[in-house]
């Protein structure tokens, strides 16, 4: 297959991903509440570290490492939950999309409360992986930081499945992990046409949005900065819930479910067998 095959049957997975979301608007609340969320936990953290630190900003660094690690790993921990809990969330609405079924933020949010133990379990063991991978990032040479690099990214390719394996098969952390990264192992082609696509649309977007917030500042610096400020955040919201929604369709794919906004072949393309 050719790459411009590739490119254009990627370009086809993302579009329909974004078709997804167009026809359940809604679903876009579920990568905003995450996002607000998690800006209120680093606002907290912050809050609290100053707090500890007498309120002193040149305090903070004063701080222990046993108490800085502490910290880091419950951040770790309270970040992943709150990720995966919305990232559930809109999986399981997708998977009601897919199956003709009516969509609420409603039904999402309960769905992940009845997984709730799952997400926290999770939670603890990818913030443990997390926070250790941070650490040594902190402690260790260039080498050493080149080294925890490529395992980040090894571990985010392997944890590419585990929001649906959690949401719907009755495995503990390493088992979800097990399984994410076997579905990767065993699916994973070399078709990246639908992970570039992505990230063209959001290069390009974001250059659309800063050439128009530029051409606005000429006006009003502040309305310009503005513009960009907030057309950017709504992109990358966007996005998140569009990729979300990708995943879902593919799991849903490779169970055998059938998703009939996708044609299975450009699924195929993009997750095949490795021979």
């Amino acid at each position: 297959m050719s790459l411009g095959t590739r490119f254009s049957n990627g370009w086809t997975i993302a579009k329909n991903s974004f078709k997804v979301l167009r026809e359940n608007r809604q679903l876009i609340i579920f990568p905003i509440l995450s996002g607000i969320s998690i800006i209120l936990i680093v606002a907290s953290f912050f809050t609290a570290v100053l707090g500890f630190a007498g309120w002193n900003v040149d305090n903070m660094r004063a701080l222990g490492t046993i108490e800085s690690y502490v910290l880091l790993f419950v951040f770790y921990i309270i970040n992943y939950f709150v990720i995966v809990f919305f990232n559930m969330a809109l999986v399981h609405c997708t998977s009601l999309y897919f199956k003709g079924e009516e969509v609420t933020i409603r039904k999402g949010i309960d769905f992940s409360m009845s997984r709730i133990g799952s997400i926290l379990a999770w939670a603890v063991f990818a913030g443990t992986i997390g926070a250790i991978l941070k650490i040594i990032q902190e402690n260790v040479g260039a080498l050493g930081k080149i080294i925890t690099g490529i395992i980040g990214v090894v571990w985010s390719v392997a944890t590419f499945f585990v929001v649906p394996v959690i949401a719907y098969e009755n495995l503990g952390p390493i088992g979800a992990f097990k399984k994410s990264a076997n579905l990767m192992k065993e699916k994973w082609g070399e078709r990246i046409g639908a992970g570039f696509s992505f990230f063209l649309i959001e290069f390009v977007a974001i250059l659309a949005i800063l050439a128009l917030g530029f051409l606005l500042a000429s006006v009003n610096i502040i309305l310009g900065a503005a513009v960009a400020v907030t057309g950017i955040l709504l992109l990358l919201t966007v996005i998140s819930a569009v990729r979300t929604i990708f995943i879902s369709a593919v799991y849903h794919n490779i169970q055998g479910d059938p998703v009939e906004v996708y044609n299975q072949q450009f699924i195929d393309n993009l997750f095949e067998t490795k021979k």
